[in-house]
């Protein structure tokens, strides 16, 4: 069965206020967090951005059975594989089987220019999350790790380790990341909320080894009773998100983003975020993408009123969503939330 779990956007909201949040959603049903990792919001409006490692210690401490995932980037830049590796081991063997699976991205600028190294091509960047996953993967296994390359460790070893090691997932949003991803990740997490898209995406990754290896989604929705606030909250709060690649990675700060997005329009949201005042739509659509087979999703809402998106969707959504046992072919994607452009 699919688990829920609840966004910690580090980026919209300060880390007192997520640890509230994310026992908040513990209480209401939540399975598990997915947490972000950014070194800057998206806006100098959202005005947040923790540090991930620290607040998710402090989390699994403040929670007793949700389970935790985190996107982060091995490539060398903010983070050696090496000091990731022990991060996740350390959480690892302090809460066993709280801390199931990590993603590793190919990161942004906006993240990682400020060590003053090169930001490289999507190509260079990618060589070098592959070489940073293969040395995280050693060193979780307990091997003492010498590689000289694009990423290089020497003599590493990471002593405090856990029984079972955490996965190491690959992140994509497209099926040419997916279908490199499926011959060396552990899974995949992938972003998005329409069900004929993620099934793209899904196929390329399970074509290239993917095909027993467990899936995760991130879905990004904005919901408030009345439509026009649902669209005024998508629109304030994730335009930034409605760039795309290859600029969304190139841009180095919030300044930056809020200039490239000066010109996306509210009714541009819907290419990527579910936005909709209609909840039965929302379970539906959700349902949709929990029945192409996804272990776990997660839910965003990308909007304001944390407190109350928590106990609504504790209290309405998920219990409904648990009781869909429908196959993926009961479901009409195109027949869902008829608002929503193609983008």
């Amino acid at each position: 069965m699919t688990l829920y779990s609840y966004h910690v956007s580090h980026e919209q909201f300060a880390p007192r206020d997520l640890l509230g949040l994310v026992q908040r959603a513990e209480q209401a049903g939540f399975d598990a967090a997915f947490s972000s990792d950014h070194l800057q919001p998206w806006s100098a409006a959202q005005g947040q951005s923790g540090f991930a490692w620290a607040w998710l210690g402090a989390a699994l401490q403040a929670t007793q059975r949700l389970t935790f995932g985190i996107i982060t980037v091995p490539g060398g830049w903010r983070y050696h594989p090496a000091v990731l590796a022990q991060a996740v081991a350390t959480l690892g063997q302090m809460y066993p089987g709280r801390l199931p699976w990590v993603a590793l991205g190919s990161g942004q600028a906006m993240n990682e220019h400020v060590t003053g190294l090169p930001w490289p091509d999507k190509a260079e960047r990618n060589a070098r999350l592959r070489e940073g996953a293969e040395i995280m993967r050693a060193l979780l296994a307990g091997e003492t790790v010498t590689h000289r390359g694009r990423v290089s460790a020497v003599e590493a070893k990471v002593w405090s380790r856990p029984e079972t090691p955490t996965r190491l997932v690959g992140a994509a949003t497209t099926p040419e990341t997916a279908a490199w991803l499926g011959t060396w990740a552990d899974g995949l997490l992938t972003v998005g909320s329409r069900p004929d898209a993620l099934a793209r995406i899904i196929e390329a990754f399970r074509e290239t080894g993917g095909a027993d290896k467990p899936i995760f989604l991130k879905l990004d929705l904005s919901y408030a009773r009345d439509p026009a606030e649902a669209l005024h909250q998508a629109h304030a709060q994730w335009r930034f998100n409605q760039i795309g690649s290859p600029a969304a990675w190139e841009l180095r700060g919030p300044a930056e983003f809020e200039a490239a997005t000066r010109f996306v329009r509210p009714e541009d949201m819907h290419a990527q975020v579910l936005v909709s005042g209609d909840l039965p739509a929302i379970i539906d659509r959700v349902a949709a993408c929990a029945a192409l087979g996804f272990d776990s999703i997660d839910l965003h809402q990308v909007g304001g009123s944390q407190p109350a998106f928590i106990d609504l969707f504790g209290e309405r959504v998920l219990p409904a969503l648990r009781a869909r046992k429908a196959p993926a072919a009961d479901f009409d994607a195109t027949a869902v939330m008829p608002a929503a452009r193609a983008g």
